[in-house]
């Protein structure tokens, strides 16, 4: 497994707000990592920003659309 791809910055603020050690966190499993956001989103009462984002780009799957040879 390899260590999350995140920024030393993002992994700072990261594993305050979850409250586990840095080296935890790096090496934590991405399905583990995004329950416990989910979990902290939930008893703050906001939205994760990611599912926001996605709200507001257009839909990109446009798979097939164009003349994929021009």
């Amino acid at each position: 497994m390899r260590p999350l791809q995140i920024s030393p910055e993002t992994a700072q603020k990261l594993a305050k707000e979850l409250n586990v050690p840095l080296e935890h966190l790096m090496h934590m499993p991405q399905h583990i990592l995004l329950q416990k956001l989910a979990e902290l989103a939930r008893k703050t009462g906001s939205a994760p920003k990611e599912q926001d984002k996605a709200a507001e780009r257009p839909n990109q799957a446009s798979f097939g659309d164009g003349d994929a040879n021009s």
